[in-house]
């Protein structure tokens, strides 16, 4: 049993005869012993060591491999697009677990599933560093991916029982700055550890800190009385509708814009596939006796309200990490090392803040003020970002990711506690598999529209420039006359400086266009968190008592 369900054990409970001779026991007897506080303090923070450790280095995987993929490819004899199936398998195998580890949890016993996903994890990772070819990689992949899926929503259930009423802010912030912090530094990570070492590091650094957590796991980490292991049907059904549908779903969104979208057949059939299937899986888990994903979590207002602003949240974090430093390398012409260094600080405002959200919110602070706060200074900060042009330097983008990254502490916190605060404790292992999940879909959506609308957007403002631009134009003439004026003084013929002339003003006229594209979708993050601030008032402000 964990410290949480030790320390609130009442009635038939563990506390046994003394609570159950007194018809109203008051709140000291429901409290933790005085002379356990500090031994039940350090086990609960060597707890969190055991399921974060792993945990972050899960999350650190789904972005620190991007940065290597030319080295990968270059080393296995592939191509850059071959080798992107590396990301894309392990997003699917992910993405197809999620939503099952509650269930698993109950049906193994969480300890057993924690050690066996550890394990699993760890000697994936060192399988991925040995695979002689990218085929072998792929299935390792795989592995690694079924393996880590259950890492994040594991972690999540078991802090939250170790860490009840008002210790829950602590224990997310510590959660979250992990969670959130890792895929902000994976890319600055991946690239030294490859460029200083090699593609294969990237993943065997994942060995000894998966051995240590192991090793408190089993040490530390206890079973609450509910789970009673074996108790649970298989539905296999229910498990083929999930993989087929969520694989399609993750492979689509994944490929899409590569393909372009439903002009492919594949994609089309992809998409099929994924309505068919998960609209199935979702009928059959309403109908089913023993269903693997408690939908009926979603009659809780807070927890329905939360996993939504999680899936916003996931689409606008995911899709910002994807399009700072896109818009860093492609118009900024930053190498990668140096755009992976200047998109950190949002990860160093984010650390610096959660721990004091944390604190805040163990002092009975009201969550959804902060929350919605949160809200509006990350889509303002989008706005900052919308203003930048082809010539802003390092310190123009430094100061705006800071206050982005405080902003972001601000939100992942008060989020996760007010999702998590009305949900049974019997439930919570189905509830942050349920969050985990749409986090994920809120993420892999976000990428894929970021990665698409750059490039339909910069299609769209080249064509309203382009038509600006004419022979006929006095605007265009003089600016024409006066490229080919100066090209000339550098000692080449008329002819020569006309027509680099033009194209100097047609390069020109692509990185405007480009730029528009990326203030438009800056844009439109911003609105998308300014739009959702209205739903955080939906969700109920929980009540902790000191007891707990």
């Amino acid at each position: 049993m964990s410290v949480s369900s030790r320390s609130t054990a009442s009635g038939k409970g563990a506390s046994g005869p003394t609570i159950a001779a007194n018809t109203q026991p008051d709140s000291s007897m429901l409290a933790v012993p005085q002379e356990l506080p500090h031994a039940v303090k350090v086990q609960r923070w060597i707890v969190a060591i055991a399921v974060m450790s792993s945990a972050v280095l899960e999350v650190l995987d789904t972005s620190v491999v991007n940065v290597s993929l030319p080295h990968i490819a270059g080393s296995l004899s592939s191509t850059v697009e071959e080798a992107t199936w590396v990301l894309t398998s392990y997003i699917v195998a992910n993405a197809i677990v999620l939503p099952v580890t509650g269930w698993l949890a109950n049906y193994m016993g969480r300890k057993r599933l924690l050690m066996t996903v550890v394990t699993g994890f760890t000697v994936s990772s060192i399988l991925c560093g040995l695979a002689p070819n990218l085929p072998m990689l792929i299935f390792f992949r795989v592995l690694q991916g079924t393996t880590g899926g259950g890492l994040q929503p594991l972690s999540q259930a078991v802090l939250l029982e170790e860490f009840p009423g008002r210790e829950r802010g602590k224990a997310m912030a510590y959660w979250g700055m992990g969670i959130v912090a890792a895929p902000v530094l994976g890319p600055t990570i991946g690239g030294w550890i490859t460029d200083s070492y090699s593609w294969r590091w990237v993943f065997y650094i994942n060995v000894p800190v998966g051995i240590l957590s192991l090793i408190l796991i089993y040490l530390f980490v206890r079973d609450p009385h509910y789970i009673k292991r074996g108790s649970l049907r298989a539905d296999f059904w229910g498990l083929g509708m999930l993989a087929l549908g969520m694989g399609a779903l993750q492979i689509m969104l994944d490929k899409g814009q590569e393909k372009d979208w439903f002009s492919s057949q594949m994609i089309c059939v992809l998409a099929v596939m994924a309505a068919v299937f998960l609209t199935a899986f979702i009928i059959r888990e309403l109908t089913v006796k023993e269903p693997i994903v408690h939908f009926h979590l979603l009659r809780f207002r807070s927890f329905a309200t939360g996993i939504g602003l999680a899936a916003v949240l996931g689409f606008v974090l995911y899709g910002g990490l994807i399009l700072l430093p896109l818009f860093m390398q492609t118009l900024l012409g930053w190498s990668a090392a140096t755009a992976g260094l200047w998109t950190s600080p949002r990860g160093i405002g984010t650390a610096l803040c959660m721990p004091v959200v944390g604190y805040l919110l163990g002092k009975g602070w009201d969550g959804r003020r902060m929350l919605a706060f949160g809200f509006a200074v990350a889509g303002v900060s989008f706005f900052g970002f919308a203003h930048m042009t082809l010539q802003s330097g390092t310190w123009d983008i430094f100061w705006i990711q800071i206050t982005q990254g405080a902003a972001l502490g601000l939100l992942f916190v008060p989020l996760t506690t007010l999702t998590m605060a009305s949900i049974p404790p019997q439930e919570m292992g189905y509830a942050t598999s349920l969050n985990s999940v749409t986090r994920n879909i809120g993420s892999s959506m976000g990428i894929s529209f970021v990665t698409t609308w750059i490039t339909r957007r910069s299609q769209f403002h080249q064509s309203i420039l382009a038509s600006q631009i004419t022979a006929s134009s006095r605007k265009s003439q003089e600016a024409m006359q006066q490229l080919t004026g100066v090209i000339q003084h550098s000692g080449v013929d008329r002819a020569t400086a006309s027509h680099r002339a033009g194209a100097l003003i047609y390069r020109t006229m692509q990185q405007q266009a480009a730029l528009l594209s990326y203030v438009d979708v800056f844009q439109i993050m911003g609105i998308l968190f300014l739009a959702v601030i209205p739903l955080v008032f939906l969700m109920r402000r929980p009540s902790h008592s000191i007891a707990r």
